[in-house]
């Protein structure tokens, strides 16, 4: 029986959907907000390379090794970014949450929050997981920031782990959520993605 199901997540601001061609147009506009994909210690598709990136995220959504949302804003009813669980080990009842980007403009203004508040109470409530885990690039500061504003704790860092697009090495920094932590982190989110901006 498949552990990821398609699903449809919704909060105040924002609604995760189950990626799909129909978000194409929007997630194009989206990478040009910033031009996201010339920033180095992420991964970020060029727009000419969206339609790509969605099909690669369906076939591992098919073979049960990710489930690919798309990150809807609500005001607006456009696609601003794309997130994921993947890594997904569903015997050991652990994900990833990752493979998440947004556009520049929705940057700071909670909807990233929101999002995780969504997965993390999805993960741990309905799932059933004991572990969330996060990963960046150690020079991502923002996004490390970010992960730690989440309550997530730091494991280690698995130094040159992956080779990079231009050929550097990533030092990748690991940081999870465990279900024993989820109680005070919940509490956290759901206050901070109440808090006005």
């Amino acid at each position: 029986m498949a552990w990821l199901k398609p699903v449809t997540l919704e909060g105040a601001g924002v609604r995760l959907e189950l990626l799909d061609e129909r978000h194409l147009d929007d997630l194009v506009e989206a990478t040009k907000d910033g031009k996201l994909w010339t920033l180095w210690y992420t991964s970020v598709p060029e727009p000419e390379m969206v339609g790509a990136e969605i099909q690669r995220r369906l076939d591992l959504f098919a073979q049960q090794l990710m489930l690919p949302f798309t990150v809807i804003e609500k005001a607006s009813g456009k696609a601003v970014g794309m997130t994921t669980f993947m890594n997904v080990d569903a015997t050991n009842r652990r994900l990833e949450i990752g493979s998440t980007w947004l556009r520049k403009s929705v940057q700071g203004t909670g909807l990233n929050t929101q999002c995780k508040l969504l997965l993390l109470t999805y993960a741990f409530e309905l799932l059933d997981c004991i572990a969330v885990e996060f990963r960046t690039h150690f020079f991502n500061q923002q996004s490390r920031a970010g992960i730690e504003r989440l309550g997530a704790k730091l494991d280690g860092i698995l130094r040159s782990h992956q080779i990079a697009p231009n050929g550097t090495l990533r030092d990748t920094c690991v940081y999870s959520i465990i279900a024993s932590e989820w109680p005070t982190v919940k509490a956290h989110l759901m206050f901070q993605a109440t808090r006005p901006r």
